[in-house]
């Protein structure tokens, strides 16, 4: 991972009011695990694989496919691997097992999640990955195990970002917006997600690890999830009971 000096952290850095959360909401991709498995997947491992299946040189798939990124970003099937399965031709599924050695956790994640549900935390992952690459991502991380749910943004129809994603969960979890906190490293979901009333809102300073970090002012950033770590609480005497949806 690129090391930062303190002097390069976010001057936004806070600690969430953990006393006025009762519902903690993840995101997957960026935010819990590192965004560099996407990033190479997409960027650089597809093309090539792409191109050789069909007999092109590498520099001319890496532009088709980047121009159907722009174009398709922010939308249901941009995070859609079905879409992308019939668009190239390709067992997207397939390939990302062919890579998963560079899935990675965050660090500090694992502590986090366990400490939140000493707390009595409702805990959800709330993802726009495609429910097979969610099923990969957790089954080699082991992270499902402290989520009380976890839902794919194809089970609504809608992508985080889009308007009406964050009401249309309500009806699946029953959430208070005014006491909920999202940790996402997407701006445009947060935005999204302020318009529809969740009141606390965290992004990420360095989404990628190999990539440079991307600052924001308008929303606190996290840089590690050990500055975020909430006090012991006197009530938290040992874990929930190991129940999960």
């Amino acid at each position: 991972m690129r090391q930062l000096s303190h002097e390069s952290y976010p001057q936004t850095s806070q600690v969430p009011p953990w006393s006025d959360i009762d519902t903690v909401m993840f995101d997957m991709d960026g935010t819990l695990l590192d965004l560099h498995f996407d990033n190479y997947f997409w960027q650089d491992f597809l093309p090539v694989a792409w191109a050789r299946a069909r007999g092109v040189d590498e520099q001319t798939a890496s532009s088709k496919l980047h121009a159907m990124y722009s174009e398709l970003r922010g939308t249901l099937n941009w995070y859609c691997l079905d879409f992308w399965t019939e668009q190239l031709d390709m067992d997207i599924t397939r390939l990302k097992h062919e890579v998963k050695h560079k899935i990675a956790i965050r660090p500090n994640v694992v502590d986090l999640l366990v400490k939140l549900r000493q707390l009595h935390k409702r805990i959800l992952l709330i993802t726009n990955a495609h429910p097979d690459s969610l099923n990969l991502k957790l089954e080699h991380t082991g992270i499902g195990q402290y989520f009380d749910n976890t839902i794919s943004s194809h089970l609504l129809h809608k992508a985080k970002e889009n308007h009406g994603f964050w009401t249309a969960l309500k009806e699946l979890e029953h959430y208070d917006p005014q006491r909920t906190l999202l940790i996402d490293d997407s701006l445009p979901v947060l935005r999204q997600a302020r318009s529809e009333g969740i009141r606390h809102l965290f992004g990420i300073y360095q989404p990628d690890s190999q990539q440079d970090p991307q600052l924001c002012e308008e929303f606190p950033q996290i840089v590690d999830f050990e500055h975020i770590m909430p006090a012991h609480h006197p009530d938290a005497a040992g874990d929930r009971d190991g129940s999960h949806e």
